[in-house]
C-alpha cells in the first residue's frame, strides 16, 4: 500500500532534463532521502508532492489523490532560515500557520486551535520558548517548531527540504529525531532532501537519488556505491565507508565530493551537494 505513487514521471524545463521515467512507490512509514547535486531535482520534487508544480507526463498521487495546494495530507519543514529579530510573532503563531497559514494574516484562535497548537508544541519539546518572539529564538529552537508547524495538521507524509542546513550537530540530531519519532508513532512516509546523508543514515529506508536527468532508488547500501555513482555521474566516483559514515569522493572537477566539513583533492563541496561525512 503506497501513500506517495509517481508513475512515468519525467520533469523538464524547456530542454533541460531534471529526471524523467520515475517510478517510485513511498510507503507510509518510510523514512525516503532524496540526494544528489544543486539544480537536479530535488527541490523541484517536493514543490510536485505540494501541489505547487506539475509534472511534464506522467502520474503522481498521494492516498490515491493528486497532490493540491494547502493539503493536510502533507506536512512541510523547510530550510531553518533566520527570522527578523524584530518580527512580532510568537513561536505559537508559527505553529499556528499549519493550521491555515494559506490564508492572509493571522489565522482567528479558537479552543480548538489552541489545543492543537499546544499537542504540537509538546510534541517537539518546545513549551519552554513557543511564547516567545520568533526571531529571538535559536535556529534550532525555530526549526523544532517549524516540525511542530508541519505536524499541526497530522499529515500522512512529511516532506523535508534540507532541515538540518546551518543547524549544530545536536540540534541536527534533536530535528531528526523529532522526524523519525513522528514516523514512528504515526506511520507517516518522510521524503528528506538533504545533501549529506550521515547526519540521517540511521534512520534512512531508501534513497532517490537525482543526477543529470537520471535516477536510482533503492537502499543506502545499494544506491551509494562506487559503481552504482560512477554509473550515475558518467565520471569516476569512490564511495568510501569511514567509522560508519559515507565519503563521496570524485576523481576529478566534474566528479562530486564529499560534502560534510572536510574536503577531499580541491573540490568545493558545497557546489555538489553530494551525501557526505558529518
Amino acid at each position: 500500500m503506497s501513500i506517495v505513487r509517481l508513475r512515468d514521471a519525467s520533469m523538464r524545463f524547456d530542454t533541460r532534463v531534471l529526471f524523467e521515467h520515475l517510478d517510485l512507490d513511498i510507503a507510509p512509514g518510510e523514512f525516503l532521502a532524496v540526494l544528489g547535486p544543486n539544480g537536479s531535482g530535488k527541490t523541484t520534487l517536493l514543490r510536485i508532492l505540494l501541489g505547487l508544480t506539475r509534472l511534464s507526463s506522467g502520474e503522481v498521487e498521494i492516498d490515491g489523490r493528486a497532490p493540491r495546494r494547502g493539503s493536510h495530507d502533507v506536512g512541510y519543514v523547510p530550510q531553518q532560515r533566520a527570522f527578523d529579530r524584530d518580527l512580532p510573532i510568537r513561536g505559537r503563531d508559527l505553529v499556528r500557520f499549519g493550521l491555515d497559514g494559506h490564508r492572509r494574516g493571522l489565522p482567528f484562535a479558537t479552543a480548538r486551535s489552541r489545543a492543537l497548537v499546544d499537542a504540537a508544541v509538546r510534541s517537539v519539546g518546545a513549551e519552554g520558548y513557543a511564547g516567545a518572539p520568533i526571531g529571538l529564538l535559536s535556529g534550532g529552537e525555530q526549526q523544532r517548531l517549524r516540525v511542530a508547524q508541519a505536524l499541526i495538521g497530522n499529515p500522512r507524509v512529511l516532506l523535508c527540504d534540507e532541515p538540518l542546513l546551518s543547524l549544530d550537530l545536536s540540534h541536527q540530531q534533536a530535528v531528526t529525531e523529532l522526524i523519525d519519532a513522528r514516523r514512528d508513532d504515526a506511520g507517516t512516509a518522510v521524503v528528506f532532501v538533504t545533501h549529506e546523508i550521515n547526519p540521517i543514515l540511521p534512520y534512512v529506508d531508501r534513497v532517490l537519488y537525482l543526477v543529470g536527468g537520471r535516477w536510482a532508488v533503492g537502499t543506502p547500501d545499494e544506491v551509494l556505491t562506487s559503481e552504482g555513482l560512477s554509473d550515475l555521474y558518467g565520471t569516476d566516483v569512490d564511495v568510501l565507508h569511514v567509522r560508519g559514515r559515507i565519503i563521496v569522493v570524485g576523481s576529478d572537477d566534474s566528479a562530486p565530493t564529499e560534502p560534510g566539513g572536510h574536503h577531499h583533492h580541491h573540490h568545493d563541496h558545497q557546489h555538489h551537494h553530494i551525501p557526505g561525512s558529518h
